[in-house]
């Protein structure tokens, strides 16, 4: 009898544990004062793990649920499945642009996508996603114009140093005067947009020049913030890119304050370690990296 009133309790002991945790996720999600969207895909980096450190790592910082969206299977050549949706972005308050497609042409493809975000929906777009459809020549300009940099090539893979140029952005506040990246892969910036605002940049040994890494835009109606900073997981899994990409998030939907903290109420759950899985990075032989 005495096994048997134990074995109940520790049954009741469990289901209210569990659904304690249920309840919990539950009240966590919906008491989230944003929800936002993760692309994700494509060629030449290590995109699942990267889904975990940008879902975790900001959600740490912003109040802020997600949907993921990981296609491409390592190619280049994919058409991420939501864009065909022509109301794709309507129901978020950001988009969280990783992805990196370059063999997509398709300018009709590529409008839609850019429509959606000069109608408002805020944008952040980090590394590869500059070289999203880069094949597609002019097709591809009002994509360029949307992120507020054009760059179609990239540097050798070597740790960078990053300077900020410009103090006064809330973006950048909280944010070293320079920063040497764990590791790196510099782009090369082409041409910097008209209402693009440089934040940050570093020195490209290949082509000994300057190029943008960190920066700010207005396309339409929409606030666009943008990092090329970010091709391996040790310079993503990191305070100072988290906090960085998490202020710009923060800005793009107008709840950064001038001192770089969230607007109250915007806070996210608090830094913790982030564990990765090993890394299982994909390249599409038809391309060139």
């Amino acid at each position: 009898m005495r096994l048997r009133l134990f074995t109940m309790n520790l049954v009741l002991v469990l289901v209210i544990a569990v659904t304690s945790r249920s309840v919990s996720s539950a009240a966590e999600e919906k008491l989230a004062r944003l929800k936002g969207l993760i692309i994700a895909g494509g060629c030449c980096h290590d995109y699942p793990n990267q889904v975990k450190i940008i879902s975790e790592g900001l959600s740490q910082r912003v109040s802020i649920t997600w949907d993921i969206v990981l296609e491409g299977d390592g190619g280049r050549d994919h058409k991420i499945s939501v864009y065909k949706n022509p109301d794709w972005a309507k129901k978020y308050d950001v988009i969280v642009h990783n992805e990196c497609f370059g063999g997509v042409k398709d300018p009709d493809f590529i409008k839609g996508i850019v429509n959606a975000h000069h109608a408002g929906v805020p944008g952040i777009f980090i590394h590869c996603s500059l070289h999203s459809y880069r094949n597609a020549g002019a097709g591809a300009d009002g994509w360029r114009e949307l992120i507020g940099v054009t760059s179609t090539s990239h540097e050798k893979h070597r740790s960078v140093l990053v300077k900020k140029i410009n103090s006064d952005h809330p973006i950048m506040q909280g944010f070293p005067a320079e920063w040497q990246t764990p590791n790196g892969e510099l782009y090369k910036i082409e041409r910097v947009w008209p209402n693009c605002i440089p934040l940050a940049q570093a020195f490209g040994q290949d082509t000994q020049k300057n190029h943008v890494c960190i920066w700010a835009n207005k396309f339409g109606n929409a606030r666009v913030f943008g990092t090329s900073l970010g091709h391996h997981n040790e310079t993503m899994n990191t305070d100072i890119w988290l906090d960085l990409v998490g202020r710009g998030l923060l800005w793009t939907v107008g709840k950064l304050e001038d001192d770089g903290a969230p607007a109250a109420g915007f806070e996210g759950s608090g830094r913790k370690p982030i564990v990765l899985e090993k890394p299982k990075p994909k390249a599409d032989p038809k391309f060139n990296n």
